[in-house]
């Protein structure tokens, strides 16, 4: 079995451990992506919110803009939120998430897969949310490496973030955060249960793997390292049939991808639809 491998979702402090092989050469950091960076994240107070995620794509168009999303939430109430403070606090967490803005590409790509798959829209929110919530991301240890079918434990996620962020939180904040991610986990569909909650494994889609490449490929890894990253762990797949759902997503146009051995060679451009054309409309800014 091979070693624990240390490696960063983000520079520096932020690291997950997930058994997945040799780190990428060259780690590079891809701020035109979406990436989020940081010791501080959103489940000290919510969940990936796959709910109001899911409503709120529901009620806006995919080519709708971060000021079309603003007025949806915070002056339509799209999410059917009692209040004010309610709403903005909402649609602030909510673009910590996802970005809510089409000029960014992880949100472009969260986007256009989400129509293709509904089955994977839980992975899909997922796997944006770890991109821009260090705190996720520490807590996938506990998860991912966690058996099917074993009963969840708090002590060793907790441990994990704390390891992470440091001595930053006190232990009650900390423990919320471990509430919360609990919950994220379970909405993805790797936990089960209320009080106890045990470990499902997860099915892979075309439209999951492609977007997990996509985003092992943007945090630096090539070759066949991009089958093997922690971003597929989270899928809970092997390389082999990593490999077999991309051949997937490439016949449906997703991905541009060639692989013999260990030569893969990747283009996502036909994944990222690209940045909106100039628009006047205007609303209230973001907070």
């Amino acid at each position: 079995m091979r070693a624990a491998t240390a490696l960063p979702f983000f520079p520096q402090r932020i690291a997950i451990e997930i058994k997945v092989g040799p780190k990428p050469r060259s780690y590079r950091e891809r701020d035109g992506v979406g990436f989020r960076r940081g010791d501080v994240g959103t489940h000290t107070s919510r969940t990936i919110m796959f709910a109001e995620l899911a409503a709120l794509f529901d009620a806006v168009p995919a080519t709708a803009s971060d000021a079309d999303i603003t007025v949806a939430i915070r002056h339509a109430n799209c999410l059917s939120k009692s209040t004010t403070s309610t709403r903005r606090l909402t649609h602030q967490r909510l673009t910590e998430l996802y970005a809510l803005d089409p000029h960014v590409p992880i949100y472009r790509v969260l986007r256009r897969l989400w129509t293709l798959e509904p089955t994977g829209r839980p992975l899909l929110a997922l796997l944006v949310a770890i991109a821009r919530d260090p705190m996720l991301a520490a807590s996938a240890p506990a998860v991912v490496l966690l058996p099917i079918g074993a009963d969840f434990a708090r002590g060793p996620m907790k441990d994990a973030i704390r390891a992470a962020i440091g001595d930053r939180l006190s232990d009650a904040i900390l423990d919320k955060v471990v509430r919360n991610a609990a919950s994220s986990w379970t909405q993805s569909g790797h936990l089960a249960g209320r009080s106890i909650k045990t470990r499902r494994r997860v099915t892979a889609t075309p439209s999951t793997v492609a977007l997990a490449l996509y985003l092992a490929h943007a945090a630096g890894f090539r070759g066949p390292h991009v089958f093997a990253s922690a971003w597929t762990k989270l899928l809970d797949a092997d390389a082999s049939a990593i490999r077999s759902l991309a051949i997937e997503a490439k016949r449906a146009g997703l991905i541009d991808i060639r692989a013999a051995g260990d030569v893969v060679d990747a283009s996502f451009d036909r994944l990222d639809p690209g940045p909106p054309a100039a628009s006047t409309t205007t609303s209230e800014g973001v907070a």
